[in-house]
């Protein structure tokens, strides 16, 4: 029997919209068909690492969307959904006003993930469709204001989540524009102590053959790596982003200002101020595990979150 489901992902940096029908009992294996995916960049994080708290405007961009997506799945008829909130949330003293209006405009109130589950239903998402590919998998989520790491090949079997993103590194690290080596200098010192500590939680972490890539950042420049005028997710997905592209693409990225790296096709306006800081994280990851590749995948906690509802 098919189901017509719904998932909201609210992060620190975008909000994203899921709406499928699903046959099948097996999260795992469930067929998943879809009707409407949508980003909207809302920055619900900025600032938040300096504060600890959301900002108002920043609060009101974000319900403006979770209404509209509210419509959305409205229009469809979606008979469930499942809304979350990751790292911004988490870190925030006036989350509860936040997801009061959230649950007023989605009408669900979203769950507030803890990064171990978060990291689960990336995990869930990102593997459910890989087919041809050697395993273990590691399934890397670099989102605005933390990464996931999960290891795993059938399910989950090691996972750690790290203070590190696009959003949060930028704002910590790189006020200069464009930024100035001491500042890259740091951020990446930084990222690596931070993966330091993923490779002593996940010691299998050298046994795996299979890097994953999951949201905006990777699939960045992985667009920008191909000169994609507009978003395209046949050419996105499951796209073999190398390690020296990914390099080449942080160096062009980093040595220019933001009104020359806005130029580069494939890097849509609202990720212009952030993307170095993501890519810093890439690229450290890269290097620290001794990847040549990165799987681009756009199934990720999104296609987790509709496949949790099943059966």
């Amino acid at each position: 029997m098919s189901r017509r489901l719904a998932a909201v992902d609210i992060g620190t940096n975008s909000v994203r919209l899921l709406v499928a029908d699903v046959e099948g009992d097996d999260p795992a294996t469930a067929r998943v068909d879809l009707l409407d995916r949508r980003m909207t960049i809302t920055r619900l994080g900025q600032g938040v690492n300096a504060t600890r708290r959301l900002d108002p405007d920043a609060i009101g961009r974000t319900v403006d969307v979770l209404r509209d997506y509210r419509g959305a799945m409205d229009t469809l008829a979606a008979t469930q959904v499942r809304a979350t909130a990751t790292s911004a949330a988490r870190d925030a003293a006036n989350r509860d006003d936040f997801f009061a209006r959230a649950k007023e405009a989605l009408g669900v109130e979203p769950e507030l993930l803890s990064g171990e589950e978060e990291a689960r239903l990336s995990f869930l998402g990102a593997t459910a469709e890989l087919e041809g590919e050697p395993a273990p998998y590691l399934v890397v989520d670099i989102g605005g204001g933390s990464t996931e790491f999960v290891l795993g090949t059938e399910k989950p079997e090691g996972l750690i989540s790290i203070d590190a993103g696009c959003v949060r590194v930028t704002e910590q690290f790189l006020a200069s524009d464009p930024p100035a080596p001491e500042e890259l200098s740091a951020a990446v010192s930084v990222v690596r102590d931070h993966l330091a500590d993923v490779a002593r939680e996940l010691p299998g972490i050298q046994g795996a053959r299979t890097l994953v890539g999951l949201a905006g950042t990777i699939t960045t420049v992985a667009a920008i790596e191909q000169g994609l005028p507009e978003y395209d997710r046949e050419r996105i997905h499951h796209f073999r982003l190398s390690r020296a592209a990914a390099e080449d693409v942080f160096r062009t990225l980093a040595l220019e200002p933001a009104d020359v790296r806005r130029h580069n096709p494939g890097l849509e306006a609202a990720r212009v101020d952030v993307i170095v800081g993501g890519t810093i994280v890439l690229v450290s990851i890269l290097r620290a595990f001794g990847f040549d590749e990165v799987l681009v995948s756009e199934a990720d906690i999104l296609d987790g979150l509709i496949r949790s509802q099943v059966p």
